[in-house]
Order: structure tokens, then C-alpha cells, then sequence
């Protein structure tokens, strides 16, 4: 029996959500403000330890619900529609033929064995009876408050004020349309009084993030959960040998320090005497021992850990990401204690039980997060299977922030919250992502291993930058540096973005770039080629595609495998319209003005550059509201007024500052046929046959850097392709 899916609607950011479980564990991922906390919060307040009370505060509706029914109130008009609306938590459960349906017999709607699934929906709602009283109060607060010159408070405060007389909970078994993947609402039976039922088929238990975790020398975290983990050791009906060999050792001690006390206040003892009393006895007293293994375990136990071979120290030494971990562990199995229901023998786990893990990470290095990641889940299955006591069925929901955490997770585990607007966030399920690979098996796996063996931070950025190689790597912290100074509006530094290193193979990522949502710069070379004749072996004329500068007179083509993905729909289109003639190898060679696909690239603008997917033919098409932006080398002027359209990065970078490259001349050992670059003003040439090592060109760029007023890197430009990159990507 597992919890299959999580349904909630109008509860903070989870308007209309969905959340899929996986049998054993679920891991949440997503950046800041995603919703991740609002999942958590929503389950504790309807089956967790709060959920026998009203604990909803009108800051708990989603924003648009809250406009949604402070419209309907002020609204005259009837709307017999509306009705029971509100926050709503649908659990959806599945079962097989293996599981004790004891408990959710009651909840089960459907005797058809086909339907194997059982849906509970908990609810805090508004009827429509209890809308119109809404209408009625509140117009009876204004007339109040104009009577005595009062302010009236405005629908939102007044709804603050006084949501819990209106809105009601309430607990429902719902049928279920296992062929639609449907609830049907209008199938149910009201669970209002079965709280008991409940508590037997979902155990829900956190741990938070908020965890009692200081390393003050007046705090001791570690060993009031000792007392605790001791507590659950002691309620169980069959108590382990340690536990009656720690009594039998306190009934002990208690001997002992009663003849130590009978001397100790025997002093005392002998004046009370003397005072007598009406009944022999009255003022006859001893002092006796009375230690309480609870209250002696709470007060009186340190938590130490091994300094060295020869001395301990008191686990406020330790550093706080080892007494976060270390407490992590001591909570959770006092939790699964409790899953197990050890106070009682007689009493069974419920059906299922659901453990909540909240940023694990806190306080812990990266290491420490992989060695959580790595053993919770063994720790977590050998309990419910068990290993140290009761079997019982768990699933755990674990959520994080954590890169690092994500990149040993099981991909198949993991779920990704996104925002899509101010006010709404989703879940998808990252094993869907490899459903959309399914015809690019090899792509698949690389971008797996490289997600997870390098770039798992990319689920947690805003925007990414996808380069080509080494020299880019190197200088674009310099370039994003020197933009955040030259326009210092949104600074770049200070927003969250990754730059991946992707080679010629920025398509690879294409469908993560959409499947996670992120803004993403592309950025990469135009490449431009010609065709050239030569004889095969058979002798019969051919062309074949060689490098050449863009305005090179035959140049129609770009060897970039990036840009014919990404522009594949364009080009196509490009070619359709430019198909009139016959094409043969000659004409192919002289017809210039048909300039093939380098011409469309040539022709773009930045609107022309930005990127959408479409959702049903799934090519990526130009949007001026496109969420990636391909950028590539345009025309240029340098200093000198010389107008020139590189090829690759280090010829658009030669072509800009090619007076500080000669002023450092000798200082760019990097570079060869130095002679060339004197006497040589072509920059596509320059690249050719100066740059030995792009990677050592790139260092020395920034090593012949200098500062001045301020301003970083200021005697070299960044090339103005890469700058308007920059700029869209910032804003």
C-alpha cells in the first residue's frame, strides 16, 4: 500500500499541485521560494500532530484565491456554482492483493478488483451558505462602523480577522475513476469522526528544518535526545536486557545512597524528631533515594565524542554540521520507533507511514551531504523492514537545496518544484525527462552522468550560460565582472547563474534547458564554411565544406552543429524560399547570391535570436518572449573604425584589441609568429597562426589585465556579441 499522489489546491503557492510518490523515497528539489516548505507545512496541518485543530491563518490561501473570494464578497451576484471552496489536500492511495484492508475497507468506494485505489480528501472550505453570511456580516461591519465614525476594515482584513467562522474542515473518502485518473467528488463518504480510522492508515511525522542545533556551551541538543531515544526504548512492552540491566543498576545505587543519606542528614533528621507530633511517626523521617532513569538520562548525561585515542570532549566542541547530522540520525529513530508503535505490542504501524526529512543539509559540508544521501536510504529500508523490531511500510520525502545532496540521489527519486508565475508553482518528475529522450538513448546517459557527476546545481540556478570551451571558461567571470561595473543595474555577480562548459554540444541540453524552465544563454561560434571543388576517387567533381572568414565571397554555410539544431526550423524555411533553381555543382559554386544558411544567421538580429519550444511540434522556434537566446560573432568596429565579422571568439577578440594585445606582447608567451601580428591587420589570419594554446591565451589575457579608477579589466572590450548576451541576460 503506498500513497501513489498529492493533490493540493489554493494553499499558499501550491494553487492547482501535483505531487507524484515514489515507493520508498521522493526527493523535492527546486530553488528558493518554490513551494517546497508550503508542501510540507500543508501536510502537517491537515494529518500531522496539528491536525486536530483549526491552525489555518487567511495568509495561507493563495494570493489569487484570497482576490478570488474577497471578489465573491463584495459581489452581489449568485453563483449557485460556487460552492465548498477553499484549501483541499487529496492523498491518493494504491493497494494490491498482499495488503491488510482492514482499516481502509471503510474508505474503499469501489468493490471492483480492477479498482485498487482508495482517495482521502481533507478540506477547509467555504459553503456557499456560509459565503452569503460573509456578504451579511460584512455589510453589517460597515454600517457598524458608520454609525460610529469607525474605519471600516477592508474585505482582506476583515477576512483575517474572521476566516475560521466561515471556513469549516472537513475529511472525505472519495470514489475514484482509475481509467480517467480521476476523483469523483460526488462519490464519498464523510470522515469527520473517523479520526482514529485515519491515524491507522497514514502516520505522517517530520523532521524540520528548524532543528535544535547549537554548539553553545549552555546547549545540549544531543543528549536531550538521548533522554528521548531512551523514553522509546523503555515504553516498549518487551524491554531489552540494557534496559533492565540500567534499572536494576539505579535500584542499586538507590540502596547505596540511602545508608550514605542516613548519615548525611542525620543531624537534621534528629532535631525534626524533637518536635514531635500527635501520631508516633509524625515528625519521624528519612531521606531516600529515588533516581529516575527518565530524569537522570534528561539532566545528567553528556554526549561526548572521541578527540583522540585518549580523550573525549562534550558535543558542543563538535562542529555544528556534525551535531547536525549526528541529531538527524537520534531523531529519526526515535521517529521510527514511533512508526513502529513500540509502546504497545498489541497495536499495529499504521498502513502507511510517511516520514518528512526538511533540508538535511544544514550546517554540513559537501562530503557529510553525500555521506547522508548515501546511507539514509539503507538506514530508512532496513528499519521498515524490521530489522529492529515491528515491519512496517514507510515512504520518506526528503527535501533539499543541496547540489550535492541531488547528484547522489537515484534520478528516478527526484522531483523538481518550479515557479511558472508569481503565485503558482508545479512539480515534475525527472524521470519524465527521460521519456523525452527516448529516441537519444546515449544523449540521455551523458547528460545524466554530467548532471549528476558535475552540474547538479543547474536544478537550482535562475539562468545558465552554456559555453563552448576552455578560453571562455577562464574569462567569463572577467566579462560578467566588467559588465556588472560598466552597467551596474542588476549585477550579474550577484544573481544566481551557472556557467556550463558543453563544447559543440549545447543540443544535448536542450530538453533539460526546457524541461527545468530556466532562462539560458547559448553562446558559441558562427563558423563559417564554404564549399570547394575537388575529384573523388572516381574523378567525378565534388564540394567539400572547408572553414573561411564569414565575408569570404562563397561562404553560405556554418559547419556549428548548435546553430543548426537550434535554427534547424529556420533553416529550413530559409531553404524553401531560396529553392527556385536546379542546383548542380556549378551552379552550387557560383551562385552567390543565394547566401544558404550563413546568410540567415548573418541576417538576425537579438529578437531574431531568442528561442522558444514549441509545446506540440517541440522544435525550438523564434519568440521575442523565448527564454534562450543562441548568440554568435556579428560585425564589429574596433578602435580604428575597421568593421570586421569574426569567426570564432579569439578573432572577434584580436580584431577589438589588437593594441592591447601588442602593448603586452611580450608578456603572452601563449602566442607564436609574434612577428605577424605587427605587421598583420586581419584578425581571422592572426588567430590561424598566433594563438598556439587558446586556454594559456585566455590566461594571459586576464594575467596583462589592469585596473584603474575602479574599474576592473579596463584595457581590453569584451566582443559585442557576447556583451549584448550579457546584457539580456541580466536584465
Amino acid at each position: 500500500m503506498k500513497i501513489i499522489k498529492i493533490k493540493v489546491n489554493n494553499y499558499r503557492l501550491l494553487r492547482k499541485f501535483e505531487l507524484d510518490l515514489e515507493n520508498d523515497l521522493s526527493v523535492i528539489i527546486g530553488k528558493n521560494n518554490s513551494g517546497k516548505t508550503s508542501m510540507l507545512s500543508v501536510l502537517d496541518k491537515f494529518i500531522g500532530k496539528r491536525s486536530n485543530t483549526n491552525v489555518f491563518s487567511y495568509d495561507d490561501f493563495n494570493i489569487d484565491f484570497q482576490k478570488q473570494i474577497e471578489r465573491l464578497v463584495v459581489s452581489s451576484a449568485v453563483d449557485d456554482t460556487i460552492d465548498n471552496i477553499g484549501i483541499t489536500l487529496t492523498i491518493i492511495i494504491s493497494y494490491d492483493e498482499t495488503d491488510n484492508l482492514s482499516n481502509i475497507s471503510k474508505l474503499m468506494m469501489d468493490l471492483d478488483p480492477s479498482n485498487n485505489y482508495v482517495v482521502i480528501k481533507f478540506e477547509y472550505i467555504l459553503t456557499n451558505e456560509e459565503l452569503v453570511n460573509i456578504r451579511t456580516d460584512y455589510a453589517n461591519h460597515k454600517k457598524e462602523c458608520a454609525k460610529s465614525s469607525k474605519e471600516a476594515k477592508s474585505i482582506n482584513e476583515y477576512l483575517k480577522d474572521n476566516h475560521k467562522r466561515y471556513f469549516k474542515m472537513s475529511k472525505r473518502a472519495l470514489g475514484y475513476d482509475p481509467i480517467n485518473s480521476r476523483e469523483i467528488d460526488e462519490e464519498y463518504v464523510d470522515l469527520g469522526k473517523e479520526n482514529n480510522l485515519l491515524d491507522k492508515v497514514i502516520n505522517f511525522k517530520v523532521i524540520s528544518a528548524k532543528r535544535n542545533v547549537t554548539n553553545n556551551d549552555s546547549d545540549r541538543a544531543l543528549s536531550t535526545l538521548s533522554s528521548k531515544y531512551y523514553e522509546k526504548k523503555e515504553d516498549k512492552q518487551n524491554q531489552s536486557n540494557e534496559v533492565q540491566d540500567f534499572k536494576d543498576a539505579l535500584r542499586s545505587t538507590d540502596s547505596h545512597l540511602n545508608q550514605i543519606y542516613n548519615g548525611l542528614f542525620s543531624n537534621v533528621i534528629d532535631k525534626v524528631k524533637k518536635f514531635g507530633g500527635l501520631n508516633k511517626g509524625d515528625s519521624i523521617i528519612k531521606i531516600a533515594s529515588s533516581l529516575q532513569h527518565r530524569e537522570l538520562l534528561k539532566g545528567n548525561t553528556t554526549v561526548m565524542y572521541d578527540h583522540d585515542t585518549e580523550h573525549s570532549l562534550p558535543e558542543n566542541y563538535n562542529g555544528l554540521g556534525y551535531l547536525n547530522l549526528i541529531t538527524m540520525i537520534f531523531e529519526i529513530e526515535i521517529l521510527l520507533s514511533e512508526f513502529r508503535r513500540e509502546s504497545n505490542i498489541h497495536e499495529s504501524p499504521a498502513d502507511i507511514n510517511l516520514l518528512f526529512i526538511e533540508e538535511p543539509e544544514a550546517h554540513t559540508h559537501p562530503q557529510m551531504q553525500y555521506i547522508f544521501i548515501k546511507n539514509i536510504k539503507d538506514i530508512l529500508t532496513q528499519a521498515s523492514q524490521g530489522v529492529d523490531g515491528k515491519e512496517f511500510n514507510l515512504q520518506t520525502i526528503i527535501t533539499t537545496h543541496s547540489s550535492h545532496i541531488t547528484s547522489e540521489c537515484d534520478f528516478n527519486d527526484i522531483k523538481y518544484f518550479f515557479k511558472t508565475n508569481t503565485n503558482e508553482v508545479y512539480s515534475k518528475n525527472l524521470k519524465d525527462l527521460e521519456k523525452e529522450y527516448e529516441t537519444e538513448v546515449q544523449s540521455f546517459k551523458f547528460l545524466k552522468q554530467y548532471l549528476t557527476l558535475n552540474r547538479a546545481e543547474l536544478f537550482f540556478v535562475d539562468k545558465a550560460i552554456f559555453i563552448e570551451g576552455d578560453t571562455e571558461r577562464i574569462l567569463f567571470p572577467a566579462f560578467m565582472k566588467k559588465m556588472d561595473q560598466e552597467f551596474p543595474e542588476n549585477p550579474l555577480l550577484s544573481q544566481n547563474i551557472s556557467i556550463v562548459e558543453v563544447g559543440a554540444y549545447s543540443q544535448i541540453f536542450e530538453k533539460f534547458i526546457d524541461f527545468i524552465g530556466i532562462k539560458a544563454l547559448i553562446i558559441t561560434d558562427i563558423d563559417s564554411a564554404k564549399k570547394v571543388p575537388r575529384k573523388n576517387n572516381k574523378g567525378t567533381l565534388v564540394l567539400e565544406i572547408k572553414k573561411c572568414k564569414v565575408t569570404e565571397k562563397h561562404a553560405r554555410f556554418s559547419t556549428n552543429s548548435s546553430l543548426k539544431f537550434f535554427y534547424s526550423t529556420s533553416f529550413e524555411l530559409f531553404k524553401e524560399s531560396n529553392s527556385s533553381v536546379a542546383v548542380t555543382v556549378e551552379v552550387d559554386l557560383h551562385n552567390v547570391d543565394n547566401e544558404g544558411e550563413l546568410g540567415f544567421l548573418k541576417s538576425l538580429d537579438l529578437r531574431g535570436k531568442l528561442l522558444r519550444k514549441h509545446s506540440e511540434t517541440k522544435q525550438w522556434m523564434q519568440k521575442d518572449d523565448g527564454n534562450v537566446l543562441v548568440i554568435f560573432q556579428i560585425p564589429e568596429k574596433n578602435s580604428y573604425k575597421k568593421t570586421y565579422h569574426a569567426r570564432s571568439f579569439e578573432d572577434a577578440f584580436l580584431h577589438l584589441n589588437q593594441d592591447f594585445i601588442i602593448d603586452n606582447l611580450d608578456r603572452f608567451q601563449s602566442l607564436k609568429n609574434k612577428e605577424n601580428l605587427k605587421t598583420s591587420k586581419d584578425p581571422y589570419l592572426l588567430a590561424e597562426k598566433c594563438i598556439n594554446k587558446k586556454p594559456s591565451f585566455a590566461m594571459e589575457i586576464l594575467l596583462n589585465s589592469k585596473s584603474e579608477n575602479g574599474l576592473d579589466f579596463c584595457n581590453w572590450q569584451i566582443p559585442a556579441y557576447i556583451k549584448e548576451g550579457l546584457l539580456w541576460l541580466k536584465n
